[in-house]
């Protein structure tokens, strides 16, 4: 089985510092993650300065509105610069999310190897089709959707010349209860596109996730936050890094436990079997000439003998020399 892809999404949990931004770099790689993601963005091309915080927002930054939060929380030009740099130093893919053309141009002059879509854009068909024609592969979480946007966004990405589609099913509430996560939307999507499907997580702790990955998911997509109780937006929805490198160890477990799927006694079985299966043994002792019946055998550990697969082919055959109780019962000595 090919690895699962596991991104830490930094977010904005850097809040605006660069510094706090490279010891998430830090943390994501000592986690084992593949990649961490950023969010890319302008304030003024995100938001209106009227538009309103979400309740979880409220929660965690006070009143105010969106603009004003967000352009806190915005990375400069030069600020991409160096966290792409330092991402290529530590060994781990540099990728964000851009939220409006102008990020989307910025982090196509970093070369950046993918695109990563948020489900508020999944709508957004001006830019997923501009995106699309960088020609690099795209994941796209689908949050707040139905079937039926996903399949405009499908089309319109398509459209823009680009089938390098992966879809992450995902609940945009932060944090999600576990009763709202539909992991079986997963199938659903996979069924219905016959894309590479992955999930995006906003669950508290890291079951769900694995749960995930046991379905078959190809890409895992997770917050992270160097400490929960940090002020801004997402932190609390986070994992902190212990957490997160929990996640990838179990996450890397469960891809060693799928296997090959052929059905045989592992060779690590071998031992237990030789103990744990049964024989054919005597149940008294068993005079030459006497016929076997199910009332003079019985079937007791360990497997030294004739399985008891074969008893129907020694029923009715006589014994051809003196077994004694708890002897084993084989071809060579009824006939």
């Amino acid at each position: 089985m090919n690895k699962t892809f596991i991104i830490a999404e930094a977010g904005v949990n850097h809040n605006g510092n660069i510094d706090i931004a490279k010891k998430l770099v830090d943390a994501a790689v000592e986690a084992g993650v593949d990649a961490i993601k950023f969010q890319s963005f302008k304030a003024g091309n995100l938001v209106t300065k009227s538009a309103k915080k979400a309740e979880y927002q409220k929660e965690t930054t006070g009143n105010g509105n969106q603009f004003e939060m967000l352009k806190k929380l915005e990375l400069s030009y030069k600020e991409h610069i160096i966290l792409k740099k330092y991402c290529e130093e530590k060994g781990i893919m540099f990728i964000s999310t851009p939220f409006d053309f102008e990020s989307a141009d910025l982090l196509e002059k970093l070369n950046i190897p993918l695109y990563k879509i948020s489900s508020g854009d999944l709508t957004n068909i001006p830019l997923l089709k501009y995106i699309a024609k960088f020609n690099k592969p795209m994941i796209v979480s689908t949050g707040m959707a139905n079937l039926g946007e996903v399949e405009i966004a499908v089309n319109a990405i398509k459209e823009g010349g680009n089938d390098k589609i992966t879809l992450l099913h995902c609940t945009s509430n932060y944090p999600t209860a576990c009763e709202d996560v539909n992991l079986n939307a997963i199938l659903t999507l996979k069924n219905a596109f016959k894309l590479p499907v992955g999930y995006s997580d906003h669950t508290i702790g890291i079951e769900i996730p694995i749960g995930a990955v046991a379905m078959g998911t190809k890409v895992i997509e997770k917050h992270f936050t160097l400490d929960k109780n940090m002020e801004g937006p997402d932190h609390r929805a986070s994992l902190e890094p212990n957490e997160l490198k929990e996640m990838v160890k179990n996450i890397r477990n469960i891809e060693k436990a799928f296997g090959n799927g052929i059905k045989i006694c592992n060779k690590n079985e071998e031992s237990t079997k030789a103990i744990a299966r049964k024989s054919i043994v005597a149940a008294k002792d068993i005079e030459i000439g006497e016929e076997i019946s199910y009332k003079n055998i019985t079937f007791k550990r360990p497997e030294n003998g004739l399985s008891p697969i074969y008893t129907e082919k020694i029923i009715g055959k006589k014994a051809i020399v003196f077994i004694e109780k708890d002897g084993t019962i084989t071809f060579e000595n009824v006939k």
